[in-house]
């Protein structure tokens, strides 16, 4: 790259920190004055709904990302530095602002998703045209596309080896963190416009939704705070992350998804504690790996983003018509009759936020139970999900429905009311979400269907009433799900 430039212009995306940032760094040390922007791109928001935690959460970040930036500009007599943003539709707004403050080169970190892509090759023409450079950086995962590759040169399609290969290939170049501190000299004063502040919710919009009612808090200094909460009970993560009504995970997704703590600071402190013989700071490392490992499969195989992993699964026929209409949206409203399911999705929708396990639960009901095309779900879930990611949420959903990379096999279906009474054992869960089922005994608030008349009427639950009946009886959609997948299994 060459050095150094007069001015240049940071592009913040789903990277909202000022601390090991490696686009931000690499602006700093390359150029004499940096300005730093991020763009509230139409082209996404204007497809939201008028109150999405999503869009709250970011609009803090910027908040957040602001006075850090205005905070290391003043240390070096920088008094108006800070984020600049800009409303409107990033594929326009790059060139024109650039062009504008009269920047040279364009700094940016990579996103890998297929929309994305576009947009930044787009951008980077745009950019070329007038003579502005545009230089993009690996920053949100700690191995990306192909930098781990098998044997013969190809993308890991299984997880256990790609996790080995990752291990393998791993030194402490990979973790080190790109510091930003050091260089803020450089940071340039904010030119005059309406870009110089961060905009409401309101200028934008958009209305509050229920995130701060729910200790959900954006930033840098959150993130870095929820970290070490967790790492004062990492050491039990292993035992503790499956069960939903105990304070087991990291609860650090949606700052992953925005970037508001650094993916190697996370890495960092995993292998640091796994090497000192902590069983769950391990498992959490191959948690990490896995969203390594889902991200390289989206760019590698950007087919995922559309259609099966393994293209025969696209023979599957599905549920369809009215009958299925109504079963998915009674799987969206939490109305199947299974609590552990619906309590789940109660969680999701009120919350934005759904445990780990229960995403493979509620997203193998869909698929196995109801017969749903896993699509829907997948979609369901961008849609509701405060830590939305296209990568680990396809992932996620292709595994469950034994369609993608690594994923469970298609004779594995989870039994709902199994998998309540053993990670919800006592219904804490599901009493939290459900509270017309609070009254019933321990053993019987996961299949209320099978309670006695007497026990239900004590505990005020009406069966079709205040609490729907199953939707299917499970054992009879286990085999029609067999059957479904035979088909495809023996055609191929």
């Amino acid at each position: 790259m060459q050095a150094p430039y007069q001015r240049g212009l940071v592009w913040f995306r789903r990277d909202l920190r000022a601390e090991d940032h490696h686009a931000l760094h690499q602006a700093l040390t390359h150029c004499r004055q940096v300005l730093c922007l991020f763009v509230l791109d139409r082209e996404i928001l204007d497809e939201l709904p008028r109150a999405d935690r999503r869009v709250e959460f970011i609009v803090g970040s910027l908040q957040a990302l602001d006075a850090r930036l205005r905070e290391l500009g003043a240390a070096h007599g920088r008094q108006r530095a800070g984020l600049l943003v800009e409303h409107g539709w990033a594929r326009q707004a790059l060139p024109e602002l650039a062009a504008r403050w009269q920047v040279q080169a364009v700094f940016t970190n990579h996103d890998d998703e297929p929309q994305a892509l576009g947009r930044d090759a787009e951008v980077a023409q745009a950019l070329s045209q007038q003579g502005v450079a545009f230089h993009s950086f690996k920053d949100h995962v700690v191995f990306e596309r192909q930098e781990v590759l098998t044997q013969a040169g190809r993308p890991y399609g299984v997880f256990t080896p790609y996790k080995n290969a990752w291990l393998k290939n791993l030194s402490d170049r990979h973790l080190s963190p790109w510091p930003v501190e050091p260089n803020a000299a450089a940071l340039a004063d904010r030119p005059e416009g309406p870009q110089a502040r961060v905009p409401t919710l309101n200028d934008i919009g958009f209305e509050p939704t229920n995130l701060q009612q729910l200790g959900i808090v954006p930033g840098e200094k959150a993130a870095t705070a929820l970290l070490q909460d967790f790492l004062g009970r990492i050491d039990r993560y292993d035992k503790q992350r499956d069960f939903p009504a105990v304070k087991g995970p990291s609860y650090l997704s949606v700052h992953l998804r925005f970037g508001t703590i650094s993916i190697r600071a996370l890495a960092s402190q995993a292998m640091r504690l796994q090497a000192a013989g902590s069983a769950g700071a391990m498992t959490w490392l191959s948690e990490l790996i896995w969203r390594d490992f889902y991200a390289q499969i989206l760019a590698n195989f950007p087919h995922v983003a559309e259609r099966a992993f393994k293209p025969e699964y696209d023979a599957i026929v599905w549920e369809n018509g009215a009958p299925a209409d109504l079963l998915f949206a009674a799987w969206c409203q939490g109305r199947t009759g299974y609590p552990l399911v619906d309590a789940a999705m109660a969680q999701l929708n009120s919350s934005g936020y759904m445990h780990n396990r229960l995403r493979m639960v509620t997203a193998c009901f869909l698929i196995k139970d109801l017969g749903i095309d896993w699509r829907w779900g997948e979609r369901y879930f961008a849609r509701q999900l405060n830590d939305f990611d296209l990568a680990s949420n396809n992932g996620g959903w292709q595994w469950a429905s034994s369609s993608g990379c690594d994923a469970q096999p298609y004779f594995r279906i989870f039994n709902p009311v199994s998998q309540s009474r053993k990670f919800d054992a006592a219904g804490k869960f599901i009493r939290r979400y459900l509270p017309q089922l609070a009254g019933l005994s321990d053993t019987a608030i996961h299949a209320p269907w099978e309670a006695a008349p007497l026990e239900l009427a004590a505990a005020g639950v009406q069966l079709g009433a205040n609490y729907p009946g199953p939707v299917v009886a499970h054992d009879q959609a286990r085999a029609r799900t067999l059957d479904r997948y035979a088909l495809v299994k023996k055609s191929g």
